[in-house]
């Protein structure tokens, strides 16, 4: 079965409010076999939600509503599925005597408007809802000729989900026919999205049975494998083989095949190895260090390190020379090898990572644009510099460069 999550309230479609309820749901759903096939907000305006809700009838056998249960007059999703599904609502008085009694223990009087909470569609079976005073609604039946299950949920997410978890979820394992969704998801570093689908599209397209998707980010891309079929053996037979096989191709560019993060792997490397690592950064701005410390028990590997933004600092805290920032400049690959092996000496550390670049949006020069980002990381072996030319604003590059670093110490530890 096919899923559709609706998700109301016109605070979600500002700046200010991020819709998580569906992220929840959906997860909920897949653990049943069950497939999101649209996910849609909608604000709190009639005419528009009974129209998502007609269409979601249309193409979706469940469809989920999150909010728009409460007592004001923009809470509009009782009236929306009513007229969606042709069906009238009635005062049900035990909701409205449960009401009166909530309001009553805490010493309120409870205002007319919260009556409109105690509205039932026809043919609905009230869930519950110990945490607030919108309870959920479940419909199970036929419309357009099709059976089709439909929840209403309020929208705070301490409530949804504790609505979900004890009235939703063994209804809808009751009614959803056996079916199972695998997933496998591996994360590649360093490698553009049209590259990495040049090289993997030719394995990944001969499946059918499984849905990929490709997700980029600054200097980090994920491929998503999902399947379904009437065992989870079997499900999750259909990914791994289609994954390992992406794995295969792309070799080390891989970093994760379990969803860790690049600094979890990094962590994990340091401590298998049983190294420490230090960082002088500047154009990062300390953004290597927070990643790095991101990870719960990194002070096992984690040494510290120094913002180096100055040409002073440079010279003080890794003992850059300062003849050779007036020589190569702070921008260079002799200062970006000079910072890593200056912080892996002071801080006596097994590595030591150096960043020097112009993350921009000024600062840039025809010898050295906006971008230009030299990396370093050293070692009793020695020390390896690369250098990147990285696109987009301050935040990308800074976010490219701390990638880049991180990618390095991970392919130095391996």
């Amino acid at each position: 079965m096919n899923a559709e999550i609706i998700v109301v309230g016109s605070e979600l479609l500002t700046p200010h409010r991020m819709d998580t309820n569906s992220l929840y749901l959906t997860e909920q759903l897949n653990l049943l076999g069950v497939e999101v096939v649209f996910k849609s907000i909608v604000g709190d305006n009639l005419p528009r939600l009974v129209a998502a809700a007609e269409h979601a009838l249309f193409r979706s056998e469940i469809v989920i509503f999150s909010g728009g249960l409460g007592p004001t007059e923009d809470d509009l999703t009782r009236e929306a599925v009513a007229e969606a599904l042709g069906v009238g609502l009635r005062r049900d008085p035990e909701i409205l005597r449960s009401l009166e009694e909530r309001f009553a223990a805490r010493g309120w009087k409870m205002a007319a408007n919260n009556a409109k909470q105690a509205d039932v569609l026809e043919g609905a079976t009230v869930l519950a809802n110990p945490n607030g005073t919108a309870p959920g609604q479940w419909i199970s039946g036929e419309f357009e000729g099709r059976e089709h299950i439909i929840v209403m949920l309020p929208g705070p997410p301490h409530e949804l989900k504790a609505l979900f978890e004890t009235e939703v979820r063994e209804r809808l394992r009751a009614k959803v026919p056996p079916a199972f969704l695998a997933t496998r998801t591996l994360k590649i570093a360093m490698l553009g999205e049209s590259a990495v689908d040049a090289r993997v599209a030719p394995i990944y397209t001969r499946y059918k049975d499984v849905e990929t998707t490709i997700l980029a980010g600054a200097g980090e891309i994920e491929l998503h494998f999902k399947s379904r079929a009437a065992n989870q053996e079997a499900a999750q037979q259909r990914v791994d083989e289609v994954a390992d096989l992406v794995e295969d191709e792309l070799d080390d560019a891989v970093y994760s095949r379990d969803g860790q993060s690049l600094e979890q792997i990094v962590g994990y490397w340091l401590q298998m190895r049983g190294a420490t690592v230090a960082v002088a950064e500047s154009c990062t701005g300390g953004l290597l260090a927070e990643r790095i410390t991101s990870v719960s028990g990194s002070s096992r590997y984690f040494v510290g390190g120094a913002v180096v933004y100055s040409n002073a600092l440079k010279t003080e805290f890794a003992g850059v020379p300062a003849e050779m920032i007036e020589r190569h400049g702070a921008v260079s690959r002799e200062v970006a090898a000079a910072l890593a092996e200056g912080i892996r000496y002071r801080c006596e550390s097994t590595l030591g990572v150096g960043i020097t670049g112009v993350a921009g949006p000024g600062g840039g020069t025809p010898e050295k644009p906006v971008g230009l980002v030299f990396h370093a990381v050293a070692s009793d072996r020695g020390t390896e510099v690369a250098q990147r030319n990285f696109p987009g604003d301050r935040k990308r590059i800074r976010r490219f460069a701390s990638t880049m670093a991180l990618d390095m110490l991970r392919k130095k530890l391996m």
